[in-house]
């Protein structure tokens, strides 16, 4: 299992170790999968026997770190960092996000009739914000859209999704089953995710 944990976080969890008297030892990561925001973690100090076999322990040392079987795939190769904004501070995880590679631009019937409808319908309404709809897959039925420009990290692009891509293209096409964003949405010049 692969974790990073920054200096700066180790100092903060020592220092909320110090405070509990030894008490609590553990660093307990629970992960939950989320949909287009990905997946949300918490984060809680625990006493080191409060585990289980099912659980993952990695040893940092001066405490431990406990994960679920189950969620450990999701924190390989992240980094659990402390930070202080203007208003906020706490930890952070930063999972590695894995891009999902396709084959190339899609071909056939049902990618031409959906890239139609992107160039003459979608691309127009979010050029005005400076955006842009591109097809990038088409499995079977459902057809898998990447956001670029302005759309990239927009607090408005599921609403995007939802409300104006996948509507328009579902009147203009209706053999599409599903439209699917896989737009990483956290990287780019300025996310707002």
């Amino acid at each position: 299992m692969e974790l990073t944990i920054t200096e700066r976080a180790k100092s903060v969890i020592r220092d909320f170790v110090s405070r509990s008297d030894g008490e609590l030892k553990a660093l307990r990561i629970t992960s939950h999968p989320g949909g287009i925001a990905g997946t949300r973690f918490e984060l809680s100090l625990v006493p080191d026997s409060d585990h289980d076999e099912n659980d993952i322990r990695v040893d940092m040392g001066d405490f431990t770190v406990l994960m679920s079987r189950d969620g450990a795939n999701r924190l390989e190769g992240a980094t659990v960092d402390f930070v202080e904004r203007v208003n906020e501070s706490g930890f952070e995880v930063r999972p590695v996000r894995k891009t999902p590679t396709f084959p190339g631009p899609p071909t056939g019937e049902l990618a031409e009739k959906v890239k139609e409808i992107l160039e003459t319908q979608v691309n127009p309404a979010v050029a005005s914000h400076g955006g842009q709809i591109i097809l990038v897959d088409v499995q079977g039925t459902d057809i898998y859209i990447e956001m670029g420009g302005g759309c990239q990290g927009c607090a408005l692009s599921r609403m995007t999704l939802k409300q104006g891509v996948e509507r328009m293209v579902r009147q203009a096409v209706p053999e599409v089953t599903g439209v699917f964003d896989v737009t990483d949405h956290t990287s780019g010049e300025s996310p707002f995710y």
